[in-house]
């Protein structure tokens, strides 16, 4: 039998090895913070239910970054980046959402702060019938995500021009993100961008349809997706969103370092798959996708603007230049708050 003190050490040394499981098994449990209090924010995603490439905020959240940093996030679904409700959260600073260029032209007091996602990952996926962009004409084409001045609007707009056809050349169908890919299979909608999960699943449902065009060849400049805040809020709350940016910088970064940590996570998020979500991930991590640092570059934001005053999005006479839209010097804070500049790969963005 032990003695008392032989027991006592014997307990302290089971009790280590407990929480040397614990670290080992909740790595950001063991970096938790004595919060005196856990700061409250609501971060939004485009789509609801999100894409792969959405999901950073959820990885922040199930993984612990944002409780390490002594952050309660609330995860918020919104039906396309441009809709009104996502558009009146970051004028009103009630969330943390993605904000264009076209929302500073208008003259919404908001900033980009974080580049998410400066690469477009969709292909625009089309009818078996449909050969080339002028085989749109008259066809029925997806206004999902925002309907008209949506991203499926424009980037449906971008492919049209490639042939030579404006938006009354076809009809556009507004309808909920999450009727996208069950549209385009049942054919009541003949071509939409879906993302690399809906692209796969696209192709298992029904092997006719294909991709017209990769976005990002398309439009190799346009900057994709970034999330930004109310002017307001950013000068109110700084170090709040500081902190939630590098929460989801390391939610990027784990999702290239650590795939099999990650896929459970987003396949909860997405209700995709497991096949459709890993898919999706080797796709979006080997095109450098999803930023790791700042996620911005101010020739890619000029070109988007001048897209945008080309195309009527903005009026030329209030056409902003890059340093209202993008907010270079809160990203990089953000960067060195998640540890510092890293290249991943190739991934430097």
């Amino acid at each position: 039998m032990l003695k008392r003190n032989e027991r006592g050490r014997a307990l302290g040394l089971s009790v280590l090895a407990g929480c040397v499981l614990m670290a080992l098994v909740h790595p950001a449990a063991a970096d938790t913070p004595n919060c005196k209090t856990m700061r409250k924010i609501n971060v939004g995603v485009s789509v609801s239910p999100p894409n792969v490439v959405h999901t950073s905020p959820y990885v922040a959240k199930a993984l612990g970054y944002f409780q390490k940093r002594c952050i309660d996030a609330t995860i918020l679904q919104f039906e396309g980046g441009q809709s009104a409700a996502a558009k009146a959260a970051a004028a009103q600073g009630t969330a943390l959402v993605s904000v264009s260029e076209v929302a500073v032209g208008h003259g919404l007091k908001v900033q980009q702060i974080w580049g998410l996602a400066p690469r477009m990952p969709q292909a625009y996926m089309v009818a078996a019938d449909i050969k080339t962009a002028a085989d749109l004409k008259g066809r029925r084409l997806s206004a999902t995500g925002g309907g008209v001045g949506g991203f499926n609007w424009r980037m449906g707009r971008e492919v049209l021009k490639t042939a030579h056809l404006t938006v009354d050349d076809a009809h556009f169908l507004a309808s909920p993100t999450a009727g996208r890919l069950p549209g385009l299979v049942v054919g009541k909608i003949d071509a939409v961008s879906l993302h690399p999960e809906g692209v796969y699943l696209a192709h298992q449902k029904n092997p006719g349809l294909h991709p017209l065009v990769q976005l990002s060849e398309l439009l190799p400049n346009y900057m994709y997706n970034a999330y930004g805040a109310s002017t307001d809020w950013i000068a109110r709350d700084r170090a709040l969103l500081r902190d939630t940016v590098a929460a989801m910088i390391e939610a990027n970064r784990t999702m290239y370092r650590d795939k099999a940590k990650v896929v459970p996570i987003i396949m909860e998020a997405t209700k995709r798959p497991r096949d459709a979500v890993e898919y999706a991930v080797d796709v979006l991590t080997k095109h450098c996708v999803w930023s790791v640092n700042e996620g911005f570059d101010p020739k890619r934001t000029q070109w988007t603007i001048e897209n945008s005053v080309a195309n009527g999005d903005i009026d030329p006479k209030k056409k902003p230049t890059v340093d209202p839209v993008i907010n270079m010097a809160f990203a990089k804070e953000a960067v060195e708050a998640a540890g510092g500049h890293v290249t991943i790969g190739n991934c430097k963005d």
